[in-house]
């Protein structure tokens, strides 16, 4: 795993454990034997750490976290380079992350390509560097810069790294020879300059700044045990004689976290997003259809969203429209978001050029005969996206892959309309679709893999968290959405009310509860969709049919005065809630916060164990990406299934029994596979399809 040459008095040590290079016990142990090697060899007088690959080392291998131990340790591999006599300059080619970056830190030189990405992303996995990671970056750049470098856990380019002091240069040509020439300066100098001992970063001026954004950071979230233990992490080592102790405080911080329930289920959903990847039926050799134009149709709110993940990525797209008012408005509308982003700083004029002159408007539907991919993205009607598919079938070239964006509707009966339907998927993006990063692909029954794979590249190159899912109404997302709005109805009429049931869910973990989050959509959308499809939500509806759609009209659930983007609780409301439900003869009662987020969690998790049982996810990791990502679900309660798993199955389901009796609603029985797991002892974490 690491490749020893010795040339010119310098042993370039390189890694070699695709593809990331991850420091598991056996890269540790093959690294801490080869630097012995190089101290003990008098042929060696210093020593440059390279690495195989684009990365540099991506961090530690987190599937050892809550298991025995296994010398040596990352920590272990660091004192060794402290207690070393000879000079180590690591040569950063790629990302260095995490454990990648301490192990960096603890060399005595350090050089990066302008590729190098370099970060401490610990905080994202409920955990914070555990081998020196909250002493050294501060003693390099500043306790109060480092602390907000690993409090947002995002890495930094190798440019800022270097005008930051984490590295010492940036290397335009060959990587490793630049750091056998600095090495060897080392050597020359006798200098050894260690991390460790540097104490000019620790001002006074920075360890203030550090404490007020402690105190921030705290304050901001007083419930993020991992933000508390930075901060004590770092406060420990601000005394330049302090960091052998500190080291030991971090130490003990790291082990607490990693058995904290937040921790385990953000790491958890690390691993179930990398698991999406993984699609049944396609491998890294299925053919892929090479994507160079898009078109989209459609220049409302979502075809322009789409449109400019197209134009971010750096692939041309056609937006197409039906009559010129309504292309020229979604086109003015794409040219001032981009103006937003250039004000705001989050990308340069240059940029916002680039990307606007990668649009192109057109109206009428024969504008798409030459793309690539033609996305969909109509009013949601079946009639209409129908229509539109069989006219593309017409106009669209062969191979031409034909998506529709649609959120709920059969993909097959769009399909069905055209004479290629394996060239036909869905494309559920997220609005807004240039910001969010979810995209359910829908694989329709005759879909080919060639295009499903096509698709799942293009959604990772328009910067996109693509998720597998099959064909049915509402998909995986909404369709356990269809459930908590349901839930979240029944119990305004049983005696809950809109303020209660969305402190509930704030206090659970959401930023938004149902009923705000109505508000903010639109009261209108869920009344229209309703009436097409047959449903009924007796409160939302009687709102719907006064005029009080949310937001947009100043009034729904809550009353929004003078424009405010927060409401307030409104009497009017409250007695139409308990007029409605005398006129359906339900009883009315107080529901605890605990008794709301039962009535509104179980009913997800029961819709999550069908839509397994029907193969519309592959697994339960799938459910949970989705709603971490596309609903807001709390990413420190892992989604529904790994939440369903931490509370018992056994307990919920025999909740979901009580709920279907005292509401009369069937529906809440628990599915099979609840049932089934409830009753063997099983969890949905053991559960895998047929």
């Amino acid at each position: 795993m690491v490749r020893y040459e010795v040339d010119g008095g310098v042993a370039v040590l390189t890694l070699a454990n695709p593809p990331v290079n991850a420091l598991g016990a056996a890269l540790r142990a093959a690294l801490d034997g080869a630097l012995a090697r190089a101290e003990a060899d008098e042929a060696v007088r210093a020593i440059v750490l390279a690495a195989e690959g684009k990365v540099f080392v991506g961090g530690a291998d987190i599937s050892e976290f809550g298991k025995p131990p296994q010398a040596p340790s990352l920590p272990d591999v660091l004192e060794r380079l402290d207690a070393g006599r000879k000079p180590v300059v690591a040569a950063i080619g790629g990302a260095a992350l995490g454990g990648g970056l301490e192990l960096a830190m603890a060399c005595h030189g350090r050089v990066a390509a302008p590729a190098a990405k370099l970060g401490l992303p610990e905080i994202k996995l409920g955990i914070i560097p555990g081998a020196g990671g909250t002493q050294r970056l501060p003693r390099l750049i500043g306790p109060d810069a480092a602390f907000t470098m690993m409090l947002t856990g995002e890495p930094v380019s190798a440019e800022t790294a270097a005008k930051l002091g984490i590295v010492d240069a940036v290397v335009l040509g060959d990587l490793v020879p630049a750091a056998r020439i600095r090495a060897l300066e080392l050597a020359d100098s006798g200098a050894l300059p260690r991390v460790r001992d540097r104490a000019d970063m620790l001002t006074p001026e920075a360890r203030q700044a550090f404490e007020a954004k402690a105190e921030e950071a705290v304050k901001r979230d007083p419930e993020a045990t991992n933000v508390h233990a930075l901060a004590r992490a770092v406060r420990a080592g601000l005394d330049p004689d302090a960091f052998d102790a500190a080291v030991a405080v971090e130490r003990a911080e790291f082990r607490t976290l990693v058995e904290d329930p937040r921790s385990k289920a953000l790491r958890y959903a690390f691993f179930a997003e990398r698991e999406a990847a993984r699609v049944p039926g396609l491998s890294k050799d299925t053919p892929r259809r090479p994507i160079e134009t898009a078109a989209v149709i459609g220049a409302g709110t979502m075809g322009g969203g789409i449109a400019m993940c197209f134009a971010n990525a750096g692939i041309p797209v056609t937006v197409i429209e039906t009559e010129a008012g309504a292309l020229e408005r979604g086109l003015d509308r794409v040219k001032g978001l981009y103006a937003g982003s250039a004000k705001r700083g989050s990308i340069t004029e240059a940029q916002r050029d680039e990307r606007i002159g990668r649009i192109t408007g057109a109206i009428g539907l024969e504008n798409a005969g030459e793309a690539d991919i033609v996305i969909e993205a109509a009013f949601e009607d079946m009639a209409v996206k129908r229509e539109i598919f069989s006219k593309l079938d017409g106009i669209a070239k062969p191979g031409a892959i034909l998506a529709t964006n649609t959120s709920y509707l059969d993909v097959d009966a769009i399909a069905a309309v055209t004479g290629r339907p394996q060239d036909v998927l869905g494309l559920h993006f997220f609005s807004p679709a240039n910001v969010m990063r979810l995209v359910e692909v829908v694989r329709a029954s005759k879909t080919a893999p060639d295009v499903l794979a096509t698709a799942l590249d293009l959604a990772k190159r328009l910067n996109k968290l693509p998720v597998t899912v099959g064909v049915c109404f509402g998909f995986v997302g909404n369709r356990i959405l269809e459930r908590r709005s349901r839930a979240a109805e029944r119990l305004l009429l049983e005696g809950a009310l809109p303020h209660a049931v969305d402190a509930a869910v704030t206090g659970f973990g959401f930023r938004m509860g149902p009923f705000a989050m109505s508000d903010l959509a639109g009261l209108d959308i869920g009344w229209r969709s309703r009436k097409d499809f047959g449903g009924r939500a007796p409160v939302a509806d009687a709102l719907a049919e006064i005029g009080r759609f949310g937001q947009k009209t100043g009034r729904g659930f809550f009353v929004y005065s003078d424009g405010a983007r927060t409401g307030t609780r409104d009497p009017e409301v409250e007695a139409l809630i308990e007029k409605t439900a005398a006129e359906h003869g339900i009883a009315r009662r107080t529901f605890s916060p605990d008794e709301i987020i039962a009535r509104l969690m179980y009913p997800m998790v029961n819709e999550g164990a069908r839509i397994l049982e029907e193969g519309i996810a592959a697994r339960p990791g799938d459910i949970d990406t989705i709603w971490i990502n596309g609903y807001n679900w709390p990413a420190w309660r892992g989604g529904p299934m790994h939440w369903a798993d931490t509370v018992g199955l056994k307990h919920v389901a025999e909740a979901l029994t009580r709920f279907a009796r005292e509401t009369g609603d069937d529906s809440q029985e628990p599915a099979p596979l609840l049932r089934k797991l409830a009753e063997s002892g099983g969890r949905f974490a053991d559960w895998k399809a047929r």
